[in-house]
């Protein structure tokens, strides 16, 4: 997946004229904002990557093709609950595998509850989870988190109920591959430095 966050339309016109489809945004106001930019793309896939509240879920229910971050049993039902669209809305659970408090997810010991929610919602379809592993200058400092989310994975259903691992980003890549992602999400990879980024001095 490209992450697509702060880069202009036009960067991602280049990523989809070289082929890529899919493009994950953190932010749903620029999400919503690109979406209608470039609705005239065919086959263009959005999916939402960030932290997502409970009162926007509105403005992306129909947009996504999935959106990666639910992490309390709120959200699935809201979000659930403004899917008008066929198919269902795929849908992953982040996980805060790490424990830090500036991190979103749901806990481990709520993942149970999280899962079995989403589930109940006819309009949503539960595809797997994502974390996000502590920064670390060191790719291999993510492993251990990576093999827990693997290991959560099997504990509440294996690949059978969870198919994706959403794990990974530029830096760390090949960690995620190796520990079983089927999602990376690459930004700076594809696209280079951020706009917020080339315009610090």
């Amino acid at each position: 997946m490209a992450v697509s966050k702060l880069q202009p339309a036009s960067a991602i016109l280049e990523a989809y004229a070289a082929g890529q489809r899919d493009f994950g945004e953190n932010y749903v106001q620029e999400l919503t904002r690109k979406a209608e930019q470039l609705a005239h793309l065919e086959g263009l896939r959005w999916h939402l990557i960030g932290h997502l509240q409970s009162n926007k879920a509105k403005a992306v229910a129909n947009l996504a093709t999935s959106v990666q971050t639910i992490d309390s049993v709120r959200l699935g039902q809201e979000l659930g609950k403004r899917r008008r669209l066929e198919p269902p809305l795929d849908v992953l659970v982040e996980v805060n595998v790490s424990g830090e408090e500036s991190k979103s997810g749901c806990m481990p010991v709520d993942l149970a509850e999280v899962l079995t929610a989403v589930e109940a919602e006819p309009t949503l379809r539960l595809r797997g989870l994502l974390t996000v592993p502590p920064a670390s200058a060191d790719p291999a400092a993510a492993g251990p988190h990576f093999a827990e989310l693997r290991r959560l994975r099997d504990a509440h259903g294996g690949r059978a109920r969870l198919p994706d691992l959403s794990i990974g980003m530029s830096a760390d890549l090949e960690v995620a591959v190796a520990h079983g992602s089927t999602c990376v999400r690459i930004g700076s990879a594809i696209f280079g430095e951020r706009a917020a980024a080339r315009s610090t001095p």
